[in-house]
């Protein structure tokens, strides 16, 4: 299955031009600055705004193409949008009940119980929604769009009105919705941080355009993208968990390039895990260091490099074949003589256990 979606949109000023081939499977996060396109992107992927001319096909419906346009209440999607919408006059359990009687019982692939429990909401079903947190709301909201068993998710920056405690509460289950349901999610969002935690694919948006898409291991550190060049940059690398040292309450990590040491976590062994290592937190070194406060250091080889104003530059390494991120000082990569295809090791300072 796979989402192939085309939009040539002319609205006063702004235009939308795109012309996208996304998977079918996973999360697809939308990255871009505020006016970049994203929301109408996602609305007219939704048929939610009409657009003659465009294209869109999911799997193997058509929902768009030529003078064939299936309106949105015939789609088989779910739309979860930056405030929760959900009806006042209604608890929380009717609230999860509105859109069922517009799915056929044949279709049902998630049950209302299994989007409650997902959700962790069992608790709220017969509150109202002025009695809910923001995050609570917006934990009905999502289980409301799992109710109807949707053959695709659409989340429209869904934590943007949450503070970052709301946020970091409810992280969690949009990611178990990644791993327990065979749900293709769109994500919009203009939160790097959001996006690594979540995202397997990315599309970047810039002004109307698609700057890149690929999966996001690949373009948060393509050297000729911005992101590679934020302050913030970092790359994500997927491991799992290989054991624990219980007499330094530490958790091992392996991962294509070897192994990473983080603090101990309760993650059972062959647990999958998504770490970040930011770009500063990344020195390199032409030979192993034996006497050092650094656990993780690993063998790479240079990919690329970058310069980033006049002091620094961005080193783009591979470890087993994973893409990494160090940034340096000029003077540093000169006396290191770095250059493509150069052997190094790679000490790791810090490294955030994402999942």
């Amino acid at each position: 299955m796979k989402i192939e979606a085309r939009f040539r949109i002319n609205r006063g000023d702004f235009r939308l031009d795109v012309d996208l081939n996304l998977p079918g499977q996973g999360v697809t996060a939308i990255l871009g600055p505020s006016g970049s396109g994203k929301t109408t992107l996602l609305r007219a992927i939704a048929g939610l705004e009409h657009y003659p001319g465009g294209k869109l096909k999911v799997g193997g419906l058509c929902w768009q193409e030529g003078k064939n346009f299936v309106p949105p209440h015939q789609r088989p999607l779910a739309y979860v949008f930056q405030e929760a919408s959900l009806f006042a006059h209604l608890n929380v359990h009717r609230n999860l009940e509105y859109g069922l009687k517009r799915v056929p019982k044949a279709d049902h692939k998630v049950s209302l119980a299994q989007a409650i429990s997902l959700l962790g909401i069992e608790h709220l079903l017969e509150r109202k929604p002025e009695t809910l947190s923001g995050g609570e709301r917006q934990r009905v909201a999502i289980a409301r769009a799992l109710a109807v068993s949707p053959q695709l998710l659409m989340m429209d920056e869904p934590l943007a009105s949450l503070d970052i405690k709301l946020k970091q509460e409810i992280l969690p289950y949009i990611e178990m919705l990644h791993q327990k349901l065979d749900i293709p999610v769109i994500y919009v969002s203009h939160s790097p941080d959001e996006v690594a935690r979540l995202a397997d694919y990315l599309v970047l948006l810039e002004a109307g355009r698609v700057v890149a898409t690929g999966p996001i291991h690949e373009i948060l550190t393509r050297l000729d993208l911005p992101l590679a060049s934020d302050s913030e940059a970092a790359a994500i690398v997927e491991a799992f968990v290989s054991g624990h040292d219980e007499t330094y309450h530490l958790t091992h990590l392996d991962f294509a390039g070897g192994q990473i040491t983080v603090t101990r976590n309760t993650l059972p062994l062959g647990s999958p895990a998504r770490l970040r290592l930011g770009a500063r937190d990344v020195s390199l070194t032409l030979e192993h260091q034996s006497r050092t406060s650094i656990l993780n250091i690993f063998r790479a080889t240079v990919d690329g490099i970058t310069e980033q104003g006049n002091a620094q530059v961005i080193v783009r390494l591979l470890a087993g074949g994973v893409p990494i991120l160090s940034r340096i000082t000029r003077k540093s990569a000169d006396e290191l003589g770095l250059k493509m295809g150069k052997p190094v090791f790679a000490q790791v300072k810090s490294v955030a256990l994402l999942t």
